[in-house]
């Protein structure tokens, strides 16, 4: 079952790339920065801001 983020951790959260906010994806349990181009997972309701840990996004 998804789980919600909470709007204040997402509010204080930028991507550790491009420092713009991000934007939270339910469905895949990942918070997305459009201008890197990468989505970060969060596991068991944990952000993990790692570069090396986030998903390529294709066109």
């Amino acid at each position: 079952m998804a789980q919600d983020l909470d709007p204040r951790l997402l509010s204080m959260l930028v991507c550790p790339v491009t420092k713009e906010a991000l934007v939270y994806d339910r469905e895949t349990q990942e918070l997305i920065s459009k201008g890197a181009r990468l989505a970060y997972p969060v596991r068991d309701g944990i952000p993990v801001m790692l570069p090396e840990e986030a998903r390529s996004l294709s066109d």
